[in-house]
């Protein structure tokens, strides 16, 4: 495996968990980006993200810490936090210290997933995090789709890979025959990459034969079918198909360090008509099992690649490949230095 040579702080926002992994009253450890981290909920039910140690004496408050209403308790000596990292009590003093904060991170709960917004310089978000319903504007909501938590979801940490490898393959006709074994080609419909969220659609072409071969006309019936996608930044990706199996997926990489990222993918399949049911069934979770089967074909690529650069394109992937490159950049450290598009 290659070291990915892309900055691993990219400015956006990434899943660092589901929602339904950060319980009232819980303090959750994780590391991302170089930095040890805690995500904890209130009492309240609001999720709050901060880098790991109390400012007082360095304890670390994943290891101990302790919710109680709207704060966060540290082990050591009773600091307690409140959901911005500043200090709000010391137990042995008549006042708190005004002077010190913990690094809180601006955080978002939003298709079934916790969000945080990372910038290395520690700017407020600049775009948001797409809902994977209102986005597409279609009129569909959770109701019309299986809960995809935890059954519909993969998680797989610590490869060393690159959030911008996801996005690469949103331009990337050619891999699906190779990849996915698919007997079709997608024809890119929209690549717009004019702001920090991007669009990405394509529809599916089949090859040549395919349908004349086919005695079963729900063949015929998919040549009308395609994909949409949302990118918001490197860290978000939304998308819906239309079409085939009713589903949305959200591919969410989050670097870890230097060297890996967590990858999370989360799968909402359209319920069967007159289903109500409150969990997912074997239907739900068969659809569901296809589409991330085709997931880990890609990340199997992915945590293997060595990241090319300039790229050898040929003529037909020279267009899409160098605008989303062009477009990535604007989410890397050395872009504090030029403007910014315009959501």
């Amino acid at each position: 495996m290659a070291k990915p040579p892309l900055p691993m702080e990219p400015t956006g926002w990434f899943q660092v968990a589901w929602c339904g992994e950060i319980t009232v009253g819980a303090v959750h450890r994780m590391k991302y980006f170089g930095r040890e981290m805690v995500a904890w909920r209130s009492a309240s039910g609001r999720v709050a993200v901060f880098d790991a140690y109390c400012e007082h004496l360095g304890a670390h408050l994943g290891y101990g810490g302790h919710v109680e209403g709207e704060n966060l308790v540290c082990p050591f000596h009773g600091w307690e936090w409140n959901r911005e990292g500043r200090n709000v009590c010391i137990p042995y003093e008549s006042y708190p210290n005004k002077g010190r904060r913990i690094r809180s991170y601006p955080v978002v709960e939003r298709n079934e997933g916790v969000w945080v917004w990372y910038d290395i310089e520690g700017r407020p978000p600049h775009f948001e995090v797409p809902d994977i319903f209102e986005a597409f504007g279609d009129g569909r909501n959770a109701e019309h789709y299986y809960p995809p938590v935890p059954a519909a979801t993969l998680y797989r940490p610590g490869l060393e890979l690159h959030p911008q490898y996801v996005m690469e393959n949103g331009v990337d006709f050619a891999h699906f025959k190779y990849v996915h074994k698919t007997p079709f080609i997608p024809e890119f419909t929209r690549h717009d990459f004019s702001g920090p969220v991007s669009y990405v659609d394509f529809t599916i072409a089949f090859d040549d034969g395919v349908v004349e071969d086919q005695v079963n006309s729900s063949v015929e019936d998919q040549v009308d079918s395609g994909v949409e996608s949302i990118n918001a930044g490197l860290g978000c990706s939304i998308t819906k198909s239309w079409g085939m199996i009713d589903n949305r997926t959200m591919p969410a990489v989050t670097p870890v360090d230097e060297s890996t990222s967590d990858v999370r993918f989360t799968v909402w399949i359209g319920r069967k008509p007159g289903d109500d049911s409150p969990e997912i069934g074997t239907y739900g979770k068969a659809m569901a099992g296809f589409v991330i089967e085709q997931f880990e074909a890609d990340i199997h690529i992915w945590s293997h690649q060595r990241y090319s650069d300039p790229p050898a394109l040929s003529r037909k992937e020279f267009e899409g490949f160098r605008a989303l490159r062009e477009w990535a950049r604007q989410f890397y450290p050395d872009a504090t230095k030029t403007e910014r598009p315009t959501p």
